[in-house]
């Protein structure tokens, strides 16, 4: 009996059996059928692009079409690919924050801005409603960078809270008249967009019917003659705005509620008004009077911004509605709508192939010098100098008692303009760096500035140590001088620059006009910070060990031969600077329109690859060249090795003209001067960058090559 108890409990507590793993034709079955299932959802995607259905609401299926279209920007790693969301990629680290019902969520105004022009205003400067004094405000940390940029994000007057849905609520009337009135009609015409930032999410116009988004709303309309029956075209203004918030809410999973879409719909309407004032609590008919009627964009009700014949001011009475809906698109979405239409990544990718099919051509070309031409020629010069008939000798070698001849054109200037090139060139790198492991955002306003402001303060001892090393080279000896000219040359004629700008920007109160304050911190971070560490990098150069080459130069310079019109300057320097600006200019165009057309370019990994192919090809393109200069027995490849990078800096301000003409539609002589002032000083640091690499890399081939030469 205890045996039978005993086997029945060892039965009772058997391990229970193993689960049978699936064989290689259930898995290659459960992949096929998988892959079935992924080739239906694309199918079935591409077939609703093809129909136009809808891509920008808050629906379930427009948030996967979404997903479905921004796929490749989800997809981050080289060899092996994770999904990301949106909103990891343009602000990693950024944790949802939740709102409780009922409770008062800041909304922040920002610029009103227009792409026709590039002179951005303060919205309390235009004849608005200013905030209560109770309002919510979120607590922001202004940068340099936003500084400089204009960018202070204030109070708004409109009241939002979490869940509760507002009709049409009047905020307060303002007289609009004379002056005031022909500005807000200047700006109207200019179509100038207020921007307004909720939980972080810049407001969208959405358009269901034409399927489209677009950031901030605009001041007012221009209505034609044949639209409104009038004999001429006329302004009016929007003075009402719809708000919908779109959230989500999940008890399972957080407590409140997360925002996941702030759009408005502005409306323009002339409400009838009987009192002087108006406040949220005034009855008005055309408003929240009982009996009133919803507000929306009729022409006969149509607010214009018409002077009166009587000269009396325009009397504008502002209003606002608030609407809550709930939303299925969850927190890490929210950001898919505003790269709907941005372009793809398999751009930069073809931009990358295409520069680097230009930099394996031109690193052939150095090849074939290096291993084929330079080893045959040095062999038989070295053969002819063991047997004595160096008399015949031809070609680069000739030049090696003057090759390192220091230039006779302002030794000072070259070293100033490389140095300054190097720093400017250790900044970029810096700033990108930063990108990559996180410490930057682009995203943020005003950061990428601040970084690139004091990385190029910070640099300073690059540029003072390069500098000084050359012009030490050179035979040099005023280094006070030379030090100075470093600290103060491209610093100061940025700052000039900026200031006679700024000067102008000032009289017409554009947002971007810094003040005296700012302009004194930066005199006061250039003079304190940046020179000192440009002279400590001076005296490292200078007390260093004038740099060792492997020939002596002849105390008569040797006669050049007259060489052919296109290996002279400025021909050779035009030539030279096309392969440069060629490598870089596809994804420049993605970085101006983020300058100017206010888009979104947050690829630091696409933009250091660019960097990289820049340095490839100004290095490869200059010692390509120089070694046809030194074959024609031209010795002075100082300043052209310079040149023949540095143009890169003209084809890119004709490249800015280009785009000036073609994508920008700027009205007004000032917005014209603000685009070119900033492309100036974009083209003068690009330039300097491309020629410090392309100097750098002759000294370097100049120095290996003669040094590989049996030289009496």
């Amino acid at each position: 009996v205890v045996l039978i108890l005993l086997g029945l409990c060892s039965v009772s507590h058997a391990a229970p059996a193993a689960k049978k793993r699936p064989t290689r034709a259930e898995k290659k079955a459960a992949r096929k059928e998988q892959l079935q299932r992924a080739k239906a959802q694309v199918a079935k995607f591409e077939q609703m692009k093809k129909e136009g259905a809808d891509m920008i609401s808050n629906t379930k299926e427009a948030a996967a079409l979404r997903s479905y279209e921004l796929r490749k920007k989800k997809t981050h790693g080289i060899i092996r690919k994770r999904e990301k969301s949106i909103s990891s990629i343009l602000f990693p680290g950024m944790a949802p924050e939740e709102y409780n019902k009922n409770e008062l969520i800041p909304i922040n105004v920002e610029l009103v801005e227009s792409r026709k022009t590039q002179v951005p205003y303060k919205f309390y400067d235009l004849p608005v409603c200013q905030p209560p004094k109770e309002a919510a405000v979120r607590k922001i940390r202004k940068n340099l960078g936003a500084r400089l940029q204009g960018y202070k994000p204030q109070a708004s007057p409109y009241e939002i809270r979490v869940g509760q849905d507002k009709s049409c609520t009047p905020i307060c009337m303002v007289s609009i008249g004379g002056r005031k009135l022909r500005w807000l009609r200047k700006l109207v015409e200019r179509q100038y967009r207020v921007h307004i930032n909720l939980d972080q999410l810049p407001v969208l116009m959405r358009s269901r019917e034409l399927n489209y988004a677009v950031r901030g709303y605009p001041l007012g309309f221009k209505a034609p003659a044949s639209y409104t029956g009038l004999k001429d075209d006329e302004l009016y203004l929007f003075n009402h705005l719809k708000f919908t918030i779109s959230y989500h809410e999940d008890p399972s999973q957080f407590d409140g509620v997360r925002i996941t879409g702030f759009d408005v719909h502005p409306v323009s309407i002339e409400h009838k008004v009987e009192t002087d004032t108006v406040a949220s609590a005034t009855k008005i008919s055309t408003c929240n009077a009982d009996g009133a009627l919803e507000v929306v964009n009729d022409p006969a009700t149509y607010l214009s911004l018409r002077s009166s014949t009587s000269g009396e001011p325009h009397k504008v009475v502002y209003s606002y509605e608030v609407q809550w809906e709930k939303s299925d698109v969850e927190w890490t979405d929210r950001w898919d709508v505003y790269l709907v239409g941005s372009p793809d990544d398999d751009i930069h990718y073809f931009a990358i192939v295409n520069s680097l099919m230009i930099v394996l051509f031109l690193f052939g070309a150095v090849a074939t010098i290096m291993i084929r031409t330079l080893r045959k020629d040095i062999a038989g010069y070295n053969e002819m100098q063991a047997i004595e008939d160096a008399q015949e000798e031809t070609g680069w070698k000739l030049v090696h008692g003057d090759v390192f001849r220091p230039p006779t054109f302002s030794p000072m200037t070259l070293s100033v303009a490389v140095g300054t090139g190097i720093q400017i060139g250790v900044c970029f790198f810096a700033v990108l760096l930063c990108a990559l492991l996180k410490l930057v955002n682009p995203m943020k306003k005003g950061q990428a500035l601040s970084s690139i402001v004091f990385l190029y303060v910070l640099s300073g001892t690059v540029s003072g140590y390069c500098s000084a090393r050359l012009f030490k080279f050179c035979d040099g000896t005023a280094w006070k001088r030379n030090t100075i000219a470093t600290a103060v040359s491209f610093p100061g004629l940025v700052v000039v620059m900026f200031t006679v700008l700024n000067i102008f920007l000032s009289f017409v109160n554009a947002a971007t006009a810094v003040s005296f304050w700012l302009v004194f911190a930066m005199f006061l971070l250039w003079v304190c910070v940046s020179t000192p560490l440009v002279f400590a990098g001076s005296y490292l150069g200078f007390r260093a060990e004038k740099t060792d080459v492997p020939t002596k130069t002849n105390q008569i310079a040797r006669f050049i031969p007259e060489q052919p019109f296109y290996a002279d300057v400025p021909f050779s320097c035009l030539f030279g600077g096309i392969l440069p600006f060629g490598s870089v200019c596809i994804e420049l165009f993605f970085i101006m329109s983020a300058l100017w057309l206010h888009q979104y370019f947050y690829m630091m990994g696409f933009l250091m690859a660019v960097l990289f192919i820049l340095v490839a090809t100004c290095s490869t393109v200059s010692i390509v060249m120089c070694y046809l200069q030194l074959c024609g027995e031209d010795h002075r490849w100082w300043w052209k090795s310079f040149w023949n990078c540095a143009t890169a800096g003209v084809y890119l301000f004709l490249y800015s003209l280009w785009f000036l003409s073609s994508k920008l539609d700027l009205v007004g002589a000032l917005p014209i001067m603000v685009y070119l002032t900033y492309m100036s000083m974009i083209s003068i640091a690009f330039g300097l960058l491309c020629g410090a690499i392309g100097f750098y890399s002759c000294f370097w081939f100049t120095r290996k090559v003669y040094g590989a030469v049996k030289v009496d």
